[in-house]
């Protein structure tokens, strides 16, 4: 029997090979403006390997898609459940955080995660910054958080909601993680 993570590879595959063919390329003209290797790809329409990150970004910038495209499972309109053992997981990492997605797919308005934000944690030398408005729930911890040039520190249980498309960053100064929930609006992976 098949785990959950072997068929979101299945799912992944058949997504990726739909998108490829709706935009009538070879998966070798694919290789080349993703600049990922034909056999990778051919592999990953089959729904095996474990794709990358980076794998991922290439692959839906080529094909101009959102990265969440690839994300979004099976197109079950009955799906409304996300189980805690289910959640699909976005690991980056670059910024060693791992997002875990609360919705069931990123192909709706809206974008919910559940993301653990190490002790020392800053991106403040890389901010974020996309498209729409953001909210951001305190469950544990401590963050502090800059938009643009205004600074806030957040307790547990606090929020804050702001434009995502300024640039914005958090810095958990703790000793121990942080656990937030994000809602963005529209999806932003």
């Amino acid at each position: 029997m098949a785990t959950h993570s072997e068929m979101d590879l299945v799912a992944l595959g058949r997504t990726l090979r739909a998108a490829r063919k709706a935009q009538s390329l070879t998966v070798g003209a694919l290789s080349e403006r993703a600049k990922v290797s034909s056999g990778l790809i051919s592999q990953l329409e089959r729904g095996h390997g474990n794709p990358a990150f980076l794998t991922l970004s290439r692959l839906a910038e080529a094909l101009r898609v959102p990265l969440g495209h690839f994300l979004q499972g099976a197109n079950d309109t009955d799906q409304m459940v996300v189980r805690a053992d289910r959640r699909k997981k976005l690991v980056l990492p670059e910024d060693h955080l791992v997002y875990e997605l609360l919705t069931p797919g990123l192909g709706g308005a809206l974008e919910v995660l559940r993301t653990q934000v190490p002790a020392g944690w800053t991106n403040q030398e890389r901010p974020f910054s996309h498209h729409g408005e953001e909210c951001v729930h305190l469950l544990e911890g401590s963050l502090e958080v800059t938009v643009g040039t205004a600074f806030f520190v957040l307790g547990e249980g606090d929020s804050i909601t702001y434009d995502s498309s300024v640039p914005h960053w958090w810095h958990n100064t703790a000793e121990t993680d942080a656990l937030i929930i994000g809602s963005v609006t529209p999806p932003s992976f």
